[in-house]
């Protein structure tokens, strides 16, 4: 909470033994996943309070859970950029009285980090030192946020652990700032201290971690194997909620894996079958194109949409994971057929015939569906890539450069 340092410092006049029974816990940083979680949900309210696709009737109701947020956290830059991007005047009252609660922690905070400088041990330092850099992330702007982690890891004696655990905040530090770079870098960064020794609880955070950076730089696929193996390891709740978490899975699954994987991982996996029914239109999408119910699906992936719309990691990739779906929905209609009508087709799908001839045509020009639209007779008709086939020809080809390769290189060694 915010006043853990206060305690601390409170705590310094009654002994140093109570103070140092009191400041361990009180001083951390990320004690409470929830209320990193809680502070986290400051950055999807703005994003869904600045986005023009945002609904009216929920505004007021996010802006009433924003304040309410910030004040518990007394966030004033996030506020205050908040106001500027929603073109709404800052409360200065609430500015004023945040700024000074800010001070006053920080004084506090300061005076403990130098009191832990003359008179404690390391372990005080850096729990001073991270107990700023908390203050910073959830109250000052990016930059001071990270010259403060930074900081904190730069101490002598800092563990793989420790290391590991600040590399953490400043990838939430990123994705709550929008900064997709800055999230990468730390990602990779953590990949090499796990690599040289990082116990299971980390390793699996830093799989979802890594999956939701993946998420907003649209590598579903990577993305979709590392939510899959965190299912039932899931604890990163500073993120995000499980339910939140079940939603990208499913959706990166629908896009990036195959039906059989589909059925075993996701839709009869029993972590998810205990939330999914919480979000309808969710599950209704996963088991109507599984059960190949095309109306249902069509029905299902508007909501869905809409979903994706108001969320600050997948807003960008709303209009491609709605194509995407649509063509893994026609491919696996049209490989049960060699050939079919437009306008069964269209029933199927419970769309018009004139939207369907205009769908398959750019999704065929493109090279993204396997069939032929016969307008005259008006039927579609499957020509399904043979995977052997396809193999066989890559081998010859590959097969060809290599004695190509081979015969320039005996050139050369004859000479």
């Amino acid at each position: 909470g915010t006043g853990g340092a206060m305690a601390d410092v409170e705590m310094k006049d009654s002994g140093k033994e109570g103070a140092k029974e009191v400041q361990v816990p009180k001083v951390k940083a990320d004690d409470d996943p929830d209320a990193e979680g809680e502070f986290m949900k400051i950055s999807q309210l703005r994003f869904r309070l600045t986005n023009p696709k945002a609904k009216e009737d929920r505004k007021a109701k996010d802006w009433a859970e924003l304040l309410s947020l910030v004040e518990k956290f007394n966030a004033v830059a996030a506020y205050e950029d908040t106001c500027k991007e929603a073109g709404k005047p800052a409360d200065a009252a609430l500015v004023t009285k945040m700024k000074e609660q800010n001070a006053k922690r920080l004084k506090e905070v300061e005076d403990f980090i130098a009191d832990a400088k003359e008179n404690e041990g390391e372990t005080e330092v850096r729990d001073g030192l991270l107990a700023k850099a908390q203050l910073f992330a959830r109250t000052a702007s990016k930059e001071t946020a990270i010259a403060a982690y930074d900081e904190a890891e730069k101490l002598p004696k800092t563990t793989s652990g420790q290391k590991l655990d600040v590399q953490f905040h400043l990838m939430r530090i990123g994705m709550f700032w929008g900064d997709i770079p800055l999230v990468d870098q730390h990602v990779k960064a953590s990949q090499i201290l796990i690599d040289n020794g990082g116990d299971w609880e980390r390793r699996n955070r830093l799989k979802v971690y890594e999956a939701t950076y993946l998420l907003s730089i649209r590598d579903f696929k990577k993305a979709a194997n590392l939510l899959l193996d965190s299912i039932s390891t899931f604890t990163a709740t500073e993120l995000y909620s499980y339910n939140q978490f079940v939603m990208y899975t499913a959706v990166c699954a629908t896009v990036a894996l195959d039906r059989k994987t589909i059925r075993d991982k996701v839709i009869n996996a029993p972590e998810i079958l205990a939330v999914v029914s919480d979000a309808p239109s969710l599950e209704m999408m996963m088991n109507s194109l599984y059960e190949c119910k095309y109306k249902d699906l069509f029905v299902s992936l508007v909501d869905v949409v809409d979903d994706l719309h108001q969320d600050r990691y997948l807003a960008a990739h709303a209009r491609y994971f709605l194509r995407q779906t649509r063509i893994v929905a026609y491919t696996q209609f049209l490989e049960s057929y060699h050939t079919v009508s437009m306008e069964s087709m269209a029933k199927t799908f419970g769309i018009g015939v004139n939207f369907l001839d205009r769908e398959l045509s750019d999704l065929v020009a493109s090279g993204r569906l396997s069939c032929k639209v016969d307008k005259v007779k008006g039927v579609v008709c499957s020509n399904r890539p043979d995977s052997k086939n396809a193999l066989y020809q890559t081998t010859i080809k590959q097969g060809d450069l290599l004695l190509n390769r081979i015969q320039k290189l005996s050139r050369v060694i004859t000479i």
